[in-house]
């Protein structure tokens, strides 16, 4: 999936955490805090490759990530996301940073492994081991008009539905 595909997947994600509601904390938090966490995040996997967007202007991190793990590697697996949430259990100082956007930014990290799980390639979930993890009979090429629908189509039906346009009786 594309930068752009990954920012609008993870505000879809976002919205859907917040309506269902995931964590309570993500229920009671605002979606203008919640939005930007998940959209700060959305891109953070995608630091072990050099030709990124955030790898591009973040080259001294993104070059040795490339280097020990590979692009789609150890930053596409659920033990960075478990490291992720044990780092932002560190900030636990009152007022330091608020529990939903805590969660906002692990929904956003966790957007792009889902997006990256909907392309052919897949992701290493349980890395080191390297087996691939995909959707099966359903693949998004990365890029093009296929991926950017999808996109748009996910968040149009998202927003639609939590923001009151239309009720679904599915959730």
């Amino acid at each position: 999936m594309t930068a752009q595909g990954h920012l609008l997947f993870s505000v879809t994600c976002a919205l859907l955490a917040h309506k269902l509601p995931l964590t309570p904390a993500l229920a009671e938090a605002s979606l203008w805090q919640i939005v930007p966490a998940a959209l700060a995040s959305a891109l953070l996997p995608d630091l072990d490759h050099p030709n990124s967007l955030l790898g591009r202007r973040l080259p001294w991190i993104s070059g040795p990530l490339s280097r020990l793990f590979g692009h789609r590697g150890f930053t596409h697996s659920l033990l960075a996301v478990g490291m992720a949430v044990w780092g932002l259990a560190q900030f636990q100082a009152p007022g330091l940073l608020p529990v939903g956007v805590k969660d906002a930014l692990i929904i956003g990290y966790l957007s792009h492994l889902l997006g990256d799980w909907l392309t052919p390639a897949g992701i290493p979930l349980f890395w080191p081991m390297r087996q691939r993890f995909r959707l099966p009979y359903l693949s998004l090429r990365c890029g093009g008009g296929v991926e950017t629908a999808f996109c748009v189509l996910t968040l149009a039906l998202a927003g639609f539905w939590t923001q009151g346009g239309m009720a679904f009786n599915v959730f």
